[in-house]
């Protein structure tokens, strides 16, 4: 049987997916403001670009693997190699590591439920 590589594949340049991140990050912006939320709440829940960046290319393995939710191993192990195939995103990683039961709604930590 074999495994599939935990490594993202360099789709872009890091600036294009800033880029890309930075205007999705701007559309959710508005959306909320348009929906008439106070920025003084939902500012701080949101990811960073960096964070976002991270996401998407977490996203990009999870698909390549088939659609299959990572374990906790493997999550740690695709958010590392990230950080080494693009350096400047390590700190986004690190953050997103660190982060265990926080409320974000978006946040990718994996969770196990106990049975």
């Amino acid at each position: 049987m074999s495994h599939p590589d935990p490594s993202p594949r360099r789709r872009a340049s890091l600036e294009l997916l800033r880029a890309e991140a930075s205007d999705e990050l701007s559309a959710l912006i508005a959306e909320r403001l348009r929906a008439g939320e106070d920025p003084w709440e939902f500012m701080e829940d949101l990811p960073t670009v960096d964070e976002l960046v991270v996401f998407l290319l977490r996203a990009e393995n999870i698909a390549e693997s088939g659609g299959v939710k990572p374990t906790e191993a493997r999550h740690y192990r695709v958010l590392r190699q990230i950080a080494l195939d693009y350096p400047p995103l390590t700190r986004a990683v690190w953050r997103l590591l660190g982060r265990t039961n926080t409320s974000r709604r978006w946040d990718a930590t994996v969770r196990t439920e106990a049975s």
